[in-house]
């Protein structure tokens, strides 16, 4: 019996899934999603009680929502800290250490959300789902902003959309190149 492989397991999903809502509210207000949707309001609902306060402290740029990003930084600090101390270890590593990690681990988060919805917008186009539906307009929304300019670029292929392939093979050699 591991009470705290189980305790950090637990903690780990928790916080994993709240990254999950804060990079997507991120993402829907970086490509300005409609936030009528339900999909959207529901991840407004659940990220406003910690960016409510922190936008105090950073406020937006542009389309930029800083303080989900701040927020996501901070709980991958916090998430690696908690793994740290459940699992026994000596001391905390250095702090520009720690920001170095916590900045690789948000930019492979952000190329494995994107890389995830371009696939998941592509088995969506397979099953061919009511254009409708909250979860497939919300879906189009946040893929479209990068698949169109190289749709741009591409030659027509008679009917077939090559561009979630290039666009998948794209963030696979930024993942490589700076091994996140």
């Amino acid at each position: 019996m591991n009470p705290q492989g189980a305790l950090s397991f637990l903690l780990g999903t928790a916080i994993d899934l709240y990254i999950f809502v804060l990079l997507t509210r991120f993402i829907l207000q970086l490509v300005r999603a409609d936030f009528y949707n339900p999909i959207s309001q529901f991840i407004v609902k659940a990220s406003n009680p910690v960016l409510v306060p922190l936008r105090k402290l950073v406020p937006a740029n542009g389309n930029l929502d800083l303080a989900s990003l701040v927020a996501v930084l901070l709980l991958v600090i916090g998430k690696v800290y908690l793994l740290l101390v459940l699992g026994g270890a000596g001391g905390m590593p250095p702090v520009a250490a720690l920001l170095l990690y916590s900045l690789r681990t948000l930019a492979g988060l952000l190329l494995n959300y994107l890389f995830f919805a371009v696939l998941v917008r592509v088995i969506l186009s397979w099953v061919a789902p009511d254009p409708y539906n909250p979860f497939t307009a919300i879906m189009i929304q946040i893929t479209e902003p990068v698949m169109a300019p190289v749709r741009r670029i591409l030659p027509s292929m008679g009917g077939l959309d090559l561009s979630p392939l290039i666009v998948l093979l794209i963030i696979q050699f930024m993942m490589i190149l700076f091994a996140v």
